[in-house]
């Protein structure tokens, strides 16, 4: 997991790579995504934010979330016809998600993966980024 001073710089580095303005409702929702990572809703986030910073609005919680997609921070995860989930792991992987009980849980793939789709495309084309969703229960 990266340090507090680590993921405060990585986050002023990439607002601002952004013209964006750093603001600590942004560092606040960036934290609850790294602390755990369990692909929260936006409805999630907002509960977990209204914990330490009771004056966050829904509103800015979704700003933040949008925010840290733009500047690449987190990525959006989508289940069908579920709430857009927040994953912070940058790293190519799949999704898992268990129907029973909701959750969405990161896979990872071994890199012979990754060289097996890209063997498959059409000639000429490359690969920008892998979205897979694996969709299972549990026992």
């Amino acid at each position: 997991m990266i340090a507090t001073d680590d993921r405060k710089t990585r986050l002023q580095d990439a607002i601002a790579r952004k013209g964006m303005r750093y603001t600590k409702q942004r560092e606040h929702v960036f934290n609850i995504l790294m602390d755990k990572r369990d692909h929260p809703t936006a409805d999630e986030v907002f509960v977990r934010a209204r914990r330490k910073m009771p004056s966050i609005s829904l509103a800015t919680v979704y700003n933040c979330l949008d925010t840290l997609v733009e500047c690449d921070l987190v990525r959006q995860v989508h289940v069908e016809r579920e709430s857009t989930r927040y994953c912070p792991n940058l790293s190519e992987h799949a999704h898992f998600h268990c129907e029973k009980t909701g959750q969405v849980f990161d896979i990872d793939f071994p890199e012979a993966f990754r060289e097996g789709i890209i063997s498959q495309l059409p000639s000429g084309f490359e690969m920008d980024a892998v979205d897979i969703l694996i969709r299972g229960k549990s026992n």
